[in-house]
């Protein structure tokens, strides 16, 4: 899926991405201001289909990150934030060496840079986890990292 960047002086950015049948076409404004755009074909001229403050626009944009709701077994769930840094969720398994811990206890952070900066635990979300926060089956982390660090986290979660 080719995507084509350009600049649109005094306005902002624009991003043309190549769909199945046609293009989306996403400008971002200076100001925050976000339209979203369809051209079924590269003759056509480009419809407004939705237009979106700043702050909606990263709202919805979580969301379909998957900040909110992961449809896909975390285990194979990977999302690349820019500069190669990975947004990973990981399920605390029955017999995981981590159930039971604290935060400043299972030392995660030292041992393997991976940084939990929240926890799933059943309806209830933790963000900005503390120290003295006591890790549960079931629960899911949610970490930022680089692929090392979530190779070492992942080392650590299977025992």
């Amino acid at each position: 899926m080719p995507i084509t960047e350009s600049d649109l002086p005094g306005v902002g950015k624009k991003f043309e991405i190549n769909l199945d049948d046609g293009e989306m076409v996403v400008v971002i404004h200076n100001t925050g201001k976000r339209e979203v755009f369809r051209r079924p074909n590269p003759d056509a001229d480009s419809e407004k289909v939705f237009e979106f403050s700043d702050d909606l626009a990263r709202t919805i944009g979580s969301i379909i990150e998957g900040a909110h709701f992961q449809p896909v077994e975390p285990a194979t769930q990977e999302t690349t934030l820019p500069g190669g840094i990975l947004l990973e969720w990981y399920e605390l398994h029955p017999g995981s060496p981590l159930i039971g811990e604290t935060l400043e206890s299972a030392d995660i952070g030292n041992r393997t840079g991976l940084a939990v900066v929240a926890i799933q635990r059943d309806d209830e979300v933790i963000d900005s986890p503390g120290a003295q926060t006591t890790l549960r089956e079931g629960d899911t982390l949610i970490g930022v990292g680089t692929p090392e660090n979530c190779e070492a986290f992942e080392e650590i979660l299977t025992g």
